[in-house]
């Protein structure tokens, strides 16, 4: 007897790029705000705050969503704008603010102000 899978559960091969792509970066737009301590009533004090972790999430989201631009569509743009959001926090964030382009994920994105 084959088991059946459940009707709920999808074959990644029947998942659209495109949806691979936007869920990946939503898990990580999600990690990057958590290591901001953006979850948190006072950010500056999150015991999850880690802004070295955060850089590093920061910029492997911009590079996913800069090498996936074209394929993204319609959801290219609200990517963009969370990535430049979480660019933005970091930057606001962090003791010693990075040079404009030495932030992170911008050497994929340009400077972001």
């Amino acid at each position: 007897m084959t088991e059946q899978p459940d009707a709920d559960v999808r074959e990644l091969a029947e998942i659209p790029a495109v949806e691979v792509i936007s869920r990946a970066a939503v898990m990580l737009m999600s990690s990057a705000a958590e290591k901001l301590g953006l979850s948190d009533a006072d950010p500056e004090n999150s015991p999850l705050r880690d802004m070295d972790e955060a850089r590093r999430i920061i910029t492997a989201l911009a590079g996913l969503i800069t090498a996936s631009v074209e394929y993204l569509g319609p959801h290219a743009g609200p990517l963009r704008e969370g990535l430049q959001s979480l660019q933005k926090a970091f930057r606001e964030s962090s003791a010693v603010p990075d040079a404009p382009g030495a932030g992170p994920g911008e050497k994929y994105t340009g400077p972001v102000y």
